[in-house]
Protein backbone atom coordinates (compact mmCIF):
# COMPACT_ATOMS: atom_id res chain seq x y z
CA UNK A 1 0.00 0.00 0.00
CA UNK A 2 1.20 3.35 -0.98
CA UNK A 3 0.16 4.25 2.97
CA UNK A 4 2.79 2.72 4.21
CA UNK A 5 5.62 3.88 1.96
CA UNK A 6 4.17 7.86 3.15
CA UNK A 7 4.02 6.78 6.67
CA UNK A 8 7.90 5.68 6.79
CA UNK A 9 8.72 8.85 4.67
CA UNK A 10 7.04 10.89 7.45
CA UNK A 11 8.84 9.38 9.79
CA UNK A 12 11.92 10.64 8.00
CA UNK A 13 10.53 13.79 7.78
CA UNK A 14 9.33 14.06 12.16
CA UNK A 15 13.34 13.66 12.25
CA UNK A 16 14.75 16.04 10.13
CA UNK A 17 17.16 18.20 10.48
CA UNK A 18 18.11 20.88 8.14
CA UNK A 19 21.27 22.24 9.20
CA UNK A 20 22.75 18.57 9.11
CA UNK A 21 20.82 18.10 5.53
CA UNK A 22 22.97 21.01 3.98
CA UNK A 23 26.12 20.00 5.83
CA UNK A 24 25.31 16.02 4.50
CA UNK A 25 24.87 17.04 1.00
CA UNK A 26 27.99 18.72 0.13
CA UNK A 27 29.52 15.75 1.10
CA UNK A 28 26.98 13.25 -1.39
CA UNK A 29 28.36 15.10 -4.82
CA UNK A 30 26.17 12.73 -6.57
CA UNK A 31 22.72 13.51 -4.97
CA UNK A 32 20.65 16.19 -5.39
CA UNK A 33 20.43 18.68 -2.25
CA UNK A 34 16.79 18.98 -2.48
CA UNK A 35 16.44 14.59 -2.10
CA UNK A 36 18.33 15.16 1.49
CA UNK A 37 16.26 15.43 4.35
CA UNK A 38 18.84 15.40 6.86
CA UNK A 39 18.27 12.29 9.23
CA UNK A 40 21.20 11.38 11.20
CA UNK A 41 22.57 8.03 10.81
CA UNK A 42 22.07 6.43 14.27
CA UNK A 43 18.24 7.17 13.67
CA UNK A 44 18.08 5.29 10.27
CA UNK A 45 19.47 2.41 11.61
CA UNK A 46 16.95 2.62 14.80
CA UNK A 47 14.08 3.59 12.53
CA UNK A 48 15.08 0.67 10.06
CA UNK A 49 15.70 -2.22 13.16
CA UNK A 50 12.26 -1.00 14.25
CA UNK A 51 10.31 -1.58 11.10
CA UNK A 52 12.41 -4.37 9.49
CA UNK A 53 9.91 -6.96 10.29
CA UNK A 54 7.00 -5.21 9.31
CA UNK A 55 4.41 -5.59 6.36
CA UNK A 56 5.24 -1.57 5.99
CA UNK A 57 8.79 -2.39 5.48
CA UNK A 58 8.01 -5.07 2.70
CA UNK A 59 5.79 -2.67 1.15
CA UNK A 60 9.09 0.18 1.55
CA UNK A 61 11.37 -2.34 -0.09
CA UNK A 62 9.00 -2.72 -3.31
CA UNK A 63 8.54 0.98 -3.82
CA UNK A 64 11.78 1.43 -5.81
CA UNK A 65 12.50 4.04 -6.43
CA UNK A 66 12.66 6.08 -3.94
CA UNK A 67 12.15 9.84 -3.96
CA UNK A 68 15.05 10.79 -1.10
CA UNK A 69 18.55 10.01 0.03
CA UNK A 70 17.42 9.25 3.67
CA UNK A 71 14.93 6.71 2.01
CA UNK A 72 17.63 4.53 0.02
CA UNK A 73 19.32 5.16 3.56
CA UNK A 74 16.70 2.89 5.43
CA UNK A 75 16.62 0.40 2.84
CA UNK A 76 19.99 -0.36 3.14
CA UNK A 77 19.85 -0.53 6.85
CA UNK A 78 16.47 -2.81 6.20
CA UNK A 79 18.44 -5.24 3.73
CA UNK A 80 21.81 -5.52 6.15
CA UNK A 81 19.24 -6.56 8.99
CA UNK A 82 17.75 -9.46 6.64
CA UNK A 83 18.83 -13.02 8.24
CA UNK A 84 17.63 -15.07 5.46
CA UNK A 85 20.47 -14.95 2.65
CA UNK A 86 18.37 -15.54 -0.81
CA UNK A 87 15.81 -13.21 0.22
CA UNK A 88 18.67 -10.68 0.96
CA UNK A 89 20.28 -11.45 -2.76
CA UNK A 90 17.04 -10.92 -4.13
CA UNK A 91 16.77 -7.42 -2.43
CA UNK A 92 20.17 -6.50 -3.17
CA UNK A 93 19.55 -7.62 -6.76
CA UNK A 94 16.70 -5.29 -7.06
CA UNK A 95 18.32 -2.48 -4.88
CA UNK A 96 21.54 -2.17 -6.33
CA UNK A 97 20.46 -0.44 -9.38
CA UNK A 98 19.09 2.21 -7.63
CA UNK A 99 22.19 3.00 -5.13
CA UNK A 100 23.48 6.51 -6.51
CA UNK A 101 25.95 7.62 -3.95
CA UNK A 102 29.26 6.14 -2.01
CA UNK A 103 27.36 6.49 1.55
CA UNK A 104 23.94 4.35 0.47
CA UNK A 105 26.97 1.54 -0.93
CA UNK A 106 28.70 1.13 2.00
CA UNK A 107 26.40 1.40 4.69
CA UNK A 108 24.81 -1.62 3.01
CA UNK A 109 26.14 -4.66 4.84
CA UNK A 110 23.94 -7.32 4.86
CA UNK A 111 24.61 -9.36 8.37
CA UNK A 112 23.94 -12.58 7.09
CA UNK A 113 26.78 -12.27 5.09
CA UNK A 114 29.19 -13.75 7.52
CA UNK A 115 27.15 -17.11 7.53
CA UNK A 116 27.33 -18.00 3.65
CA UNK A 117 30.47 -16.60 2.23
CA UNK A 118 30.92 -19.28 -0.11
CA UNK A 119 27.89 -18.67 -1.46
CA UNK A 120 28.31 -15.03 -1.52
CA UNK A 121 31.64 -14.99 -3.59
CA UNK A 122 29.90 -15.73 -6.87
CA UNK A 123 27.51 -12.25 -6.11
CA UNK A 124 30.52 -10.54 -5.48
CA UNK A 125 32.08 -11.64 -8.70
CA UNK A 126 29.31 -10.79 -10.81
CA UNK A 127 28.78 -7.47 -8.89
CA UNK A 128 31.99 -6.48 -9.56
CA UNK A 129 31.55 -7.28 -13.43
CA UNK A 130 28.71 -4.66 -13.44
CA UNK A 131 28.36 -1.68 -15.56
CA UNK A 132 27.00 0.37 -12.87
CA UNK A 133 29.19 2.44 -10.60
CA UNK A 134 28.17 1.71 -6.86
CA UNK A 135 26.80 -2.23 -8.14
CA UNK A 136 30.70 -2.86 -8.82
CA UNK A 137 31.84 -0.46 -6.21
CA UNK A 138 29.35 -2.67 -3.67
CA UNK A 139 31.03 -6.26 -5.07
CA UNK A 140 34.79 -4.96 -4.15
CA UNK A 141 33.45 -3.67 -0.84
CA UNK A 142 32.17 -7.20 -0.04
CA UNK A 143 35.21 -8.76 -1.00
CA UNK A 144 37.63 -6.72 0.62
CA UNK A 145 35.18 -7.17 3.86
CA UNK A 146 35.03 -10.68 3.79
CA UNK A 147 37.73 -12.57 1.70
CA UNK A 148 41.29 -10.72 2.76
CA UNK A 149 41.66 -12.52 5.90
CA UNK A 150 41.26 -16.20 6.21
CA UNK A 151 39.10 -16.87 3.40
CA UNK A 152 41.74 -15.22 1.10
CA UNK A 153 43.26 -16.68 -1.71
CA UNK A 154 45.55 -14.41 -4.22
CA UNK A 155 43.25 -14.24 -7.13
CA UNK A 156 40.96 -11.84 -5.53
CA UNK A 157 43.94 -9.32 -5.73
CA UNK A 158 44.01 -10.25 -9.62
CA UNK A 159 39.66 -9.69 -9.87
CA UNK A 160 40.31 -6.13 -8.12
CA UNK A 161 43.40 -5.51 -10.08
CA UNK A 162 41.44 -6.18 -13.64
CA UNK A 163 38.91 -3.79 -13.08
CA UNK A 164 39.01 -0.93 -15.54
CA UNK A 165 37.10 2.13 -14.91
CA UNK A 166 37.13 5.81 -15.12
CA UNK A 167 34.22 6.06 -12.28
CA UNK A 168 36.21 7.56 -9.31
CA UNK A 169 34.05 5.59 -6.76
CA UNK A 170 35.15 2.55 -8.37
CA UNK A 171 39.25 3.45 -8.32
CA UNK A 172 38.55 5.06 -4.57
CA UNK A 173 37.05 1.35 -3.86
CA UNK A 174 39.82 0.03 -5.34
CA UNK A 175 42.79 1.93 -3.62
CA UNK A 176 40.84 1.03 -0.08
CA UNK A 177 40.73 -2.87 -1.05
CA UNK A 178 44.61 -2.76 -2.14
CA UNK A 179 45.40 -0.55 1.00
CA UNK A 180 43.77 -2.84 3.04
CA UNK A 181 45.35 -5.42 1.08
CA UNK A 182 48.52 -4.64 2.10
CA UNK A 183 47.54 -4.45 5.53
CA UNK A 184 46.60 -7.84 5.72
CA UNK A 185 48.30 -9.69 3.00
CA UNK A 186 51.10 -8.14 2.57
CA UNK A 187 53.43 -10.50 0.47
CA UNK A 188 50.94 -11.41 -1.81
CA UNK A 189 49.87 -7.69 -2.54
CA UNK A 190 53.11 -6.25 -2.69
CA UNK A 191 54.01 -7.22 -6.22
CA UNK A 192 51.16 -5.32 -7.98
CA UNK A 193 52.38 -2.54 -6.09
CA UNK A 194 55.95 -2.92 -7.30
CA UNK A 195 54.92 -3.73 -10.68
CA UNK A 196 52.63 -0.91 -11.23
CA UNK A 197 49.61 -3.36 -11.67
CA UNK A 198 46.99 -0.62 -10.96
CA UNK A 199 45.95 2.84 -12.90
CA UNK A 200 48.82 5.12 -11.83
CA UNK A 201 45.81 7.46 -9.64
CA UNK A 202 44.47 4.40 -7.87
CA UNK A 203 48.50 3.34 -7.45
CA UNK A 204 48.99 6.19 -5.73
CA UNK A 205 45.89 6.25 -3.14
CA UNK A 206 46.67 3.19 -2.80
CA UNK A 207 50.12 3.77 -1.38
CA UNK A 208 48.43 7.38 0.34
CA UNK A 209 45.79 4.73 2.44
CA UNK A 210 48.06 2.15 3.46
CA UNK A 211 50.77 4.59 4.89
CA UNK A 212 47.81 6.75 6.95
CA UNK A 213 47.09 2.94 7.90
CA UNK A 214 48.19 2.13 11.75
CA UNK A 215 48.14 -1.15 10.57
CA UNK A 216 51.31 -0.92 8.16
CA UNK A 217 54.81 -0.90 10.06
CA UNK A 218 57.22 1.99 9.51
CA UNK A 219 59.38 -0.32 7.49
CA UNK A 220 56.79 -1.06 4.82
CA UNK A 221 55.72 2.31 4.80
CA UNK A 222 59.48 3.43 3.76
CA UNK A 223 58.71 0.67 1.14
CA UNK A 224 55.98 1.75 -0.03
CA UNK A 225 57.23 5.66 -0.37
CA UNK A 226 59.62 4.64 -2.51
CA UNK A 227 57.30 2.68 -4.86
CA UNK A 228 55.00 6.15 -5.59
CA UNK A 229 54.33 7.01 -9.41
CA UNK A 230 55.75 10.48 -9.61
Amino acid sequence: METDRIDITAQLFALQDKVYADFQSKLLPTVKRETVIGVRTPNLRKMAKQICKTPAAQEFLHSLPHRYFDENQVHAFILSEEKDFEMCIDGLEQFLPYVDNWATCDQLSPRCFNKHMQELLPFIRKWMRSKHTYTKRFGIGMLMRYFLDEAFRPEYLEWVASIKSDEYYVRMMQAWFFATALAKQWDATLPYIEQHRLHPWTHNKSIQKAIESYRITDEQKEILRVLRIK
